[in-house]
Order: C-alpha cells, then structure tokens, then sequence
C-alpha cells in the first residue's frame, strides 16, 4: 500500500467515530432518562395531587428550572466528551437555570413574609430530595461516565461533573412531579445540593475511568 493510501484509511477510520460519536450521545440520553423514569416510578411515582399542581406556576416552574439545566448541561457534557476547546464556549449555559432560580428566589422573597422564608426553604421533603435525587440520577451518571470513557476527553474530571449535573437535572425533572414542596427557595436550595452531589460523584469517577 502507498503512503498516500495509508494515510486515507487512517483518516477515515478515524473520521468514524467521530460521526458516529454524536449518536452515541443521544442513545446514552434516551437510555438515561429510561432508566431514571423507571427508578422514578418504581419507587415514587407521581405526587397525588398532580393534576391540581399542574395548574399553578409554582409547580411548573420546577420544571422550568430542571428542564433548562438538562438542556445546558448535555451542550457541555457532549463537547467535554471528545479533545478540542469548544467546550469553553458551551460552560456559560449552566448560568441559564441558576439565574432563572435566582430570579424567582427574590421574586419569592419580596411576595412572603420574612417569618415564613425559613419554614419555605426547610420544607418537608428535604430529606427525601436528597435521597431520591442523587438515587434516580445514579443510573444516568453512569450511562454518561460510559460514554465519556469511549471519548477522548481531555478534562475527564471537568466532564465528569458536568455529567453529573445533565443526570441531576433529569432525576431532578423527574422528582419534581413528585415533590410538594413548590417554593423557589426549597428548589434553589436542596435540589442544588443533591445535584451538586451528584457532580463530584461524576467528576471522581470520571477522573477514574475516563483518563487517559
């Protein structure tokens, strides 16, 4: 074989995976949140008054909040996964569900009463968010952390974390259909924490099984 025709064929060999890298990545998404909503329903299932929460902005803010913060952070997730610096242009997108939770927590402050602000952010499913959370969002990290190991990743513990939080997020989704506690100030503060767990769960084991 000629140099030249060498050189093709491992140019096209490895223009493979990359093409077909970004597929990869939907079917680890697909398979995430099938594997989160089965843990969901099988161990929760939907809050009994969902229709009637429904109806109120509160409640359907939750999922603004999460939704945006899943859809932020598989931008990142997908672009630490594989060498090169795109990725610090998708990083500023994680600002987009902390800001929105940041607005209506003053939003939130200036409607109730101060002597109310600590019952509201306590609520009463605190405990249970940071168990439920962290323990739908296991199964979809390590989807995610597969992934990322096939990857070339040159930040594996930067795109553990990430990945962390894109599989918070979706448990986070996912709990909140279930959750009663609708305050901005209960969201901003145990569902951050419990997605942040699940971020340095995500950047330890990446730092493990995706390093070079």
């Amino acid at each position: 074989m000629k140099t030249d025709d060498l050189i093709k064929t491992l140019t096209m060999d490895a223009r493979r995976p990359a093409l077909l890298f970004p597929f990869i990545w939907w079917g680890a998404v697909g398979l995430a949140i099938l594997v989160a909503a089965s843990v969901f329903f099988a161990t929760l299932g939907l809050r009994p008054d969902f229709a009637a929460a429904a109806q109120t902005p509160r409640f359907l803010f939750k999922f603004v909040v999460t939704i945006s913060l899943a859809a932020s952070a598989f931008v990142p997730a997908r672009a630490l996964s594989t060498p090169g610096n795109a990725w610090r242009k998708t990083i500023p997108y994680l600002a987009v569900a902390p800001m929105l939770i940041a607005v209506a927590v003053i939003v939130e402050l200036f409607l109730l009463p101060p002597d109310i602000w600590s019952a509201r952010m306590i609520g009463r499913n605190s405990m249970v968010c940071l168990t439920y959370i962290p323990l739908i969002g296991i199964g979809p990290l390590c989807i995610f952390l597969a992934v990322l190991r096939h990857g070339a990743s040159t930040r594996p513990t930067l795109a553990g974390a990430v990945c962390g939080i894109f599989a918070g997020a979706i448990a986070a989704t996912l709990y909140a259909a279930q959750c009663t506690d609708d305050s901005p100030l209960f969201v901003a503060t145990w569902y951050t924490i419990a997605i942040a767990g699940l971020a340095v769960i995500g950047a330890v084991g990446a730092n493990r099984v995706a390093r070079w």
